[in-house]
């Protein structure tokens, strides 16, 4: 009698969680936004020759002598900004269920040098470089889902690992520089002014995350959710290009305003090696590095090829909040 009990019961389960399953759906797809932030701030790469700093520089123009009057490292993340996705999942069981999800990433700009150079005494601004870099990124995130599998308010827990489908660093540059001209009055002067734009491309790598969230179902197959997401997504640099590029330079009589010359450099106007960059663990002798300046001009041993850079780090991970639909099949 007992024994018919046991089956009575088991039967009643199962019938039970199929009708659940059933009521749930196996396939569902999910659409989501979120905003991530920073978690592991560290500090930005070099941008070419510049390092990661805020910086005043005080130049005395009688003898060429540059003294830093004040200097801060910049660091931060690329893992702050917004992010937008669309999954496709199986319930295996009430309880457990996989999904793969697509991602697209836009991070926040992020200031990555900013050099101010002025004259000793007047405080004249002589030159200065700002860049600021960014990211756009695409992955794909395979993930194992856990709940409780209750019918009205569901928490449950996520995670798997990221995979970088395409994503791009974009770093982009305004630079000026005033200067004398040789053999003309003080009050003749060279302005320059730059605008670049470089796209950084990643090795291939493998990154995690995991999530912490709830589903609350708003109609017959359709279920709001909220979760908290972290994601570790370390890339590393495999090759720079310089894709945009505008050079100006006036030579200007300053006491009327009037531009005796001018002269532009555009990005055809660049050499191999300062339009290409191969990233490296190592530098020696072998490298393509640069051997000196004409100008602007950057001359290196081999200007027909690829320049060389050390290899640099940065994190498209962080911890952020996504909010979106869920519809049941």
């Amino acid at each position: 009698m007992k024994r018919k009990h046991l089956i009575l019961t088991a039967a009643l389960a199962l019938a039970a969680a199929g009708s659940a399953q059933a009521q749930n759906g196996k396939f569902y797809i999910k659409a989501a936004g979120g905003y991530f932030f920073s978690v592991s701030p560290g500090q930005f790469p070099d941008v070419g020759q510049y390092p990661p700093r805020d910086e005043v520089r005080v130049v005395n123009t009688a003898t060429g002598a540059t003294t830093v009057q004040s200097t801060k490292v910049l660091t931060g993340s690329y893992g702050e900004g917004v992010r937008g996705g669309l999954s496709f999942g199986y319930n295996i069981n009430q309880y457990l269920a996989v999904e793969g999800t697509f991602n697209y990433f836009s991070s926040k700009k992020n200031l990555m040098t900013h050099i101010v150079t002025n004259a000793a005494g007047s405080g004249a601004h002589l030159g200065s470089v700002e860049s600021h870099g960014y990211v756009h990124a695409v992955d794909f995130a395979p993930s194992l889902v856990i709940s409780p599998g209750y019918s009205k308010l569901n928490p449950y827990v996520r995670f798997g690992f990221v995979v970088p489908l395409w994503g791009r660093l974009f770093i982009e540059t305004d630079a000026d520089r005033t200067s004398s001209v040789t053999g003309q009055p003080a009050t003749v002067v060279a302005k320059t002014t730059i605008h670049r734009k470089e796209e950084i491309k990643p090795n291939a790598t493998l990154g995690f995350q995991g999530a912490l969230g709830a589903t609350y179902p708003i109609a017959k197959r359709l279920d709001l959710f909220l979760e908290a997401e972290y994601r570790n997504v370390p890339v590393r640099g495999k090759t720079k290009e310089v894709t945009k590029y505008d050079e100006l330079t006036q030579v200007i009589n300053t006491a009327n305003g009037a531009v005796i010359t001018e002269q532009r450099r555009g990005l055809n106007d660049l050499s191999v090696a300062e339009r290409n960059t191969d990233y490296v663990t190592t530098l020696d002798q072998n490298s393509n590095t640069p051997t000196g300046t004409t100008g602007t001009v950057t001359h290196y041993k081999n200007d027909n090829a690829p320049a060389n850079e050390l290899k640099s780090y940065i994190n498209i991970g962080g911890l952020g909040a996504n909010l979106g639909l869920r519809l049941r099949f």
